[in-house]
């Protein structure tokens, strides 16, 4: 396999997945107490802290009397790469993150049922390996629902690309964004199939776009599946824990 093939002769990528194949996620609900919901996130290699205050009275020059204000910040740890060097919260790739994890949550959280309101939700990468935005997404999903924030749907994220230029190949990991071609990143809401976000780091042929997207959106849609598992596991241990477990069975 040469520098450039992200796919062996056996069809298997660097790290042994297939094309179609998301990276391993692990998750976690209500990880803090002080924040009104939090989460952790695993996307392989990709580690997010995610935490939500509110809905709380939003001030007088952020207050919107028909809405929630979503206020969102995203920040990188100084050691989740391997480059050392000091990240800060203006910087200008987190304050474009920021904003587009500001769009992709606001196609999902019912605003109008918060007015005069703000939710901050707040995100942290602990560890980068590829699809930041995209585990980011995921984590800020888990902590609004953990803080009891009302959600349309679910609204998760995925990546996508081509693989040796031909094959599409959906969640890539950070050696596949430096090693490949163009990265599609999608936010979507799997269960209405409505897109929140959408970006290409470079442009696709056009006969490749719809293939890669909808590799990206079917990675969309098995994120939901498994968080939607995570959340009912939560559900049901906190429940337990208040002696009505038995009810959801």
């Amino acid at each position: 396999m040469s520098g450039q093939d992200l796919l062996s002769d056996q069809g298997l990528r660097l790290d042994g997945r297939r094309a179609g194949e998301l990276r391993r996620i692990q998750c976690k609900l209500g990880v803090f107490s002080q924040p009104d919901g939090s989460a952790y996130l695993e996307q392989g290699n990709t580690k997010v802290l995610a935490a939500v205050y509110g809905p709380h009275q939003a001030s007088s020059k952020r207050m919107n009397v028909e809405e929630a204000v979503i206020n969102c910040e995203y920040s990188m740890a100084t050691f989740s790469t391997g480059e050392r060097k000091r990240r800060t919260h203006s910087d200008r790739k987190s304050k474009e993150m920021t904003m587009h994890i500001q769009q992709a949550l606001s196609a999902a959280i019912k605003l109008e049922l918060y007015p005069r309101s703000q939710i901050d939700v707040f995100v942290e990468v602990l560890q980068a390996d590829g699809g930041n935005y995209c585990a980011a997404i995921n984590a800020a999903t888990l902590a609004l629902i953990d803080a009891g924030v009302c959600l349309r749907e679910f609204v998760c994220a995925c990546t996508a690309s081509l693989a040796n230029g031909k094959v599409p190949m959906m969640d890539v990991s950070h050696i596949e964004e430096v090693s490949g071609g163009a990265t599609l990143t999608v936010a979507s809401l799997p269960s209405s199939g409505k897109i929140a976000f959408l970006e290409m780091s470079q442009r696709f042929h056009l006969d490749d776009l719809p293939r890669v997207l909808e590799h990206a959106l079917a990675g969309c849609r098995e994120v939901k599946r498994v968080l939607d598992q995570a959340v009912r596991e939560h559900v049901l241990r906190v429940g337990s824990a208040g002696d009505w477990g038995a009810i959801t069975k």
